[in-house]
């Protein structure tokens, strides 16, 4: 496990809310239930407890949701779960939000956002690189430490883009509005569009059009597919031809040979996918198919806090359930890079980054 942390290593697949510290979902628990907005005895055991079952899964997400409606909240979470990624040493993170409206405070999808904005210019501890522009990406590259940089006696530096996710409660005139969003935050390290939520809630047709704007515009396209089973709205989202796709479970033949032929890269949650019992066992998870034809993959977390992982664990688990080495775990993270939402120069900076890291780890 110490070496799988200290290897430089790539999340694309991490929902802010869901990433919460558990010793900061307490303390905020136990603030409102001393303001009577919740019963904190209700919850207190589920936010103690780590190996959680799909209903208390479900239960943490509700008290999130109540959590996570001030601005001040925002950021503090924000600022503290780059601290977490980049404490074992994720030198790229793209981080997904739903931008939210809370009326009673005058919380506006975009000041949602400008709070999570905030809560990325807030450590002090942490270099942390969210801008899209070429000279701050070669600061970063350029400050890297060439020997010790990954043993966690140097300060971390790490990239991070944002994606603002389309909740499928929503109508296509909110996801429009998201993607307008969006594209007015380019310029603080939006690079593009998640589709997520419920997956037994709404219909394809009803982002379609806001997804195919966004991707007019430049945006980049990932979307949670597959994640219960919906045959039309998985042909669907494949004919889309996004750059990324979520979880990718309840496949059948056919859209695993479209898939593997469109070279679509597929965020793999290990942990996520069996705590929500949407794969019986590691052993039979679609994991090894994929990485066996090598197909693009990235081992994401997903919720590293709800489902109380890490990606340093998502790795260690693909070492012990799949039986792949040092070696091959690395060249899996590396290869990671290549599928991120930035630019060329980002990506060729990462490369940087994971090849002075192999004499390092004894590569």
């Amino acid at each position: 496990m110490e070496w799988l942390v200290s290897m430089p290593k790539v999340e694309v697949h991490a929902h802010l809310n869901g990433s919460i510290r558990d010793s900061t979902l307490l303390e905020l628990a136990k603030a409102l239930g001393e303001k009577g907005v919740i019963d904190f005895s209700e919850v207190e055991h589920v936010v103690l407890k780590n190996d959680r079952s799909l209903a208390e899964v479900f239960k943490l997400f509700d008290l999130i949701h109540i959590l996570t409606t001030d601005h001040m909240t925002v950021t503090r979470i924000t600022k503290e779960v780059i601290e977490d990624f980049a404490s074992e040493n994720v030198v790229y993170l793209e981080l997904r939000t739903t931008p939210k409206r809370n009326d009673s405070i005058g919380m506006t999808k975009r000041s949602y956002m400008e709070a999570v904005v905030k809560g990325l210019k807030a450590d002090s501890s942490v270099d942390v690189v969210f801008t899209p522009y070429a000279e701050d990406a070669r600061s970063l590259v350029n400050s890297l430490p060439t020997n010790d940089g990954y043993n966690g006696k140097t300060r971390k530096k790490i990239y991070v883009r944002l994606l603002l996710s389309i909740d499928r409660r929503e109508t296509t005139a909110a996801a429009m509005e998201t993607v307008m969003l969006a594209l007015e935050m380019r310029h603080l390290g939006v690079v593009g569009i998640d589709l997520s939520g419920n997956p037994l809630v709404g219909e394809w047709a009803t982002y379609v059009p806001a997804l195919k704007f966004a991707r007019d515009l430049g945006l980049h396209i990932t979307l949670h597919c597959g994640e219960v089973p919906n045959r039309p709205e998985v042909q669907a989202m494949l004919d889309f031809l996004p750059q990324r796709i979520g979880h990718a479970i309840f496949f059948e033949e056919e859209d695993w040979r479209k898939l593997k032929s469109s070279k679509i890269p597929v965020e793999i949650c290990l942990t996520s996918n069996i705590r929500t019992l949407s794969v019986p066992s590691l052993d039979v998870h679609h994991f090894a198919d994929l990485y066996n034809a090598k197909h693009p993959l990235v081992l994401c977390t997903d919720d590293s806090g709800v489902f109380s992982t890490s990606v340093s664990n998502e790795y260690k688990i693909a070492t012990s359930t799949f039986g792949l080495g040092k070696r091959e775990i690395f060249e899996l993270a590396k290869s990671a890079a290549e599928f991120i939402f930035a630019d060329d120069g980002v990506k060729e900076d990462l490369r940087k980054i994971f090849d002075s890291a192999v004499k390092n780890l004894g590569l």
